[in-house]
């Protein structure tokens, strides 16, 4: 399968408390079979989530879905796998009720 190969960088600005330890930068390569950015852009421009919200939720869901598909048999994956597939839809689906919506108000 054809896929988008990405660098992952995850950076610890600040310990939930006083004295916990700030861990250093933690960094992986992983592929995609979509374009993680263009999901993204597309959530953050449906105004469901602000910027940052949309951009967590695009990616921690395309991560996790890309590791669930290529691993489809592993019988971890077996109950949450409807689950997620409906998730998605509804997502895709408000998304694009979110956008006509703006849409509409926008030409008023």
């Amino acid at each position: 399968m054809r896929e988008h190969r990405y660098r992952i960088t995850l950076e610890h600005l600040a310990p939930a408390s006083e004295g916990q330890p700030l861990h250093a930068p933690l960094s992986f390569e992983a592929g995609n079979h979509d374009d993680i950015f263009s999901i993204v852009a597309r959530l953050r421009g449906n105004g469901q989530f602000d910027s940052d919200t949309s951009a967590q939720l695009a990616l921690g869901l395309k991560l996790f879905s890309e590791v669930m598909l290529k691993n489809r048999k592993h019988p971890l994956f077996e109950d949450i796998q409807p689950a997620l597939r409906d998730f998605i839809m509804k997502l895709k689906s408000q998304g694009k009720a979110a956008a006509a919506a703006q849409g509409e108000a926008a030409s008023e």
